[in-house]
């Protein structure tokens, strides 16, 4: 493996604290170091990595036992998948098959993750990626699952704004510009931004 790929593990899931909620945070822990790094993904692919993450088993295939079915079929198999790039608040991922002749296959990260908990293959993130949005925990907590308070921890809200939607990004600026135009007491500032 590339030394550019850092191999990581699935942390837990934790909800987003943006407007109207939705969205959850996938956290990623480096295997054999202290970073984490939160992808936010939607619910539905929040749903699927829980169910796995739990081992159940839905009464009728979804998505992504449809997509790892059809992959058995062929007679193929996943080997690994790769987030790959962080572009514009937006991760990219790549699905590696066991096959010489496909290259990797363009992916969302959700759908990549949730593709490698099926087929039981490792996630790696390219050290670039780490470098740019992971962060280390003030305080070592348990590891087995994501604290609620978890986008109370500076470094958590500091990785969650490079990466969350734009929407999101401008508000929580607008939130900051006005809560210090406040504190300085530059109320005309402050009317404008509200």
């Amino acid at each position: 493996m590339d030394n550019d790929k850092i191999q990581v593990d699935i942390l837990g899931l934790s909800p987003t604290p943006a407007p109207g909620g939705g969205g959850y945070a996938l956290i990623l822990k480096e295997i054999g170091g202290d970073r984490r790094l939160p992808i936010i993904i939607g619910s539905f692919e929040a749903q699927h990595i829980a169910l796995e993450l739990e081992g159940i088993k839905p009464p009728r295939p979804l998505t992504h036992d449809l997509i790892r079915n059809i992959i058995e079929q062929m007679g193929f198999s996943i080997s690994h998948v790769y987030i790959n790039e962080l572009r514009e608040g937006t991760f990219f991922a790549k699905i590696k098959l066991d096959v010489g002749s496909v290259d990797e296959i363009d992916s969302r990260p959700s759908d990549a993750i949730a593709l490698a908990l099926k087929f039981s293959v490792p996630i790696y993130v390219n050290e670039d990626v780490m470098n740019e949005v992971a962060f280390i925990p003030d305080k070592e907590g348990d590891d087995e699952s994501v604290e609620d308070d978890i986008f109370k921890q500076p470094e958590v809200q500091e990785a969650y704004e490079k990466v969350a939607d734009p929407f999101s990004r401008k508000l929580n600026k607008l939130q900051t510009d006005l809560k210090t135009a406040i504190d300085t007491e530059d109320y005309e500032k402050a009317a404008s931004i509200r």
